[in-house]
């Protein structure tokens, strides 16, 4: 995996094999990092990673000078891998935190303008981390969620539903904490 843009742009990371990991491929993180460069400064927004894994787009947002960034994962080997890159990387603004990423949406009363979750794509209760970050009101007003899934998960019924892109065997479904403001507008 190689960093895309920012400040390491082009730095290739080589993840242990052991890692119990899909990362996202280079092409469909380029593809998000341009969805997302139309709706925010990158340099300022609050990242939450889910499933962050390898680290992949904690990295990514991290060289692209995001506020902060909070990358969750519940294996020890995918926390101390990131705690050594982002030391390595020198990215100060990344916290890294061992737990799961139900638990943690749960429990968590922190708001963030983009959330990514990258769930194993055969776990079935995934939704459980929409449902949590909407009723826990993770996201700032206009904040996103990013859910990462395979083909067999369809959100788009979901009322903070917003758009679905695929690309290969990557799909992106994107759901948006719209303002009151905003959502007056959309009804007229």
């Amino acid at each position: 995996m190689r960093i895309i843009s920012g400040k390491n742009r082009g730095r290739h990371i080589v993840a242990p094999a052991n890692l119990p990991v899909r990362p996202t491929t280079d092409m469909a993180k380029e593809s998000l990092f341009n969805i997302l460069n139309n709706y925010f400064y990158l340099d300022q927004v609050e990242v939450l990673d889910l499933f962050a894994g390898t680290g992949n787009l904690t990295y990514e947002f991290a060289s692209r000078e995001a506020k902060s960034v909070v990358a969750v994962d519940a294996d020890v080997r995918c926390t101390n891998f990131i705690k050594k890159m982002i030391q390595m990387l020198h990215y100060d603004q990344v916290s890294v935190v061992r737990q799961d990423a139900f638990a943690y949406t749960a429990a968590s009363r922190r708001k963030f303008d983009v959330i990514f979750a990258d769930p194993p794509y055969q776990m079935e209760n995934i939704g459980e981390i929409v449902q949590n970050v909407f009723g826990n009101e993770l996201l700032k007003p206009d904040g996103w969620l990013v859910m990462e899934h395979s083909d067999v998960h369809d959100f788009s019924e979901h009322p903070y539903y917003f758009d679905h892109r695929r690309y290969g065997r990557v799909n992106f479904t994107f759901f948006v904490n719209m303002t009151a403001e905003k959502e007056a507008a959309d009804e007229e």
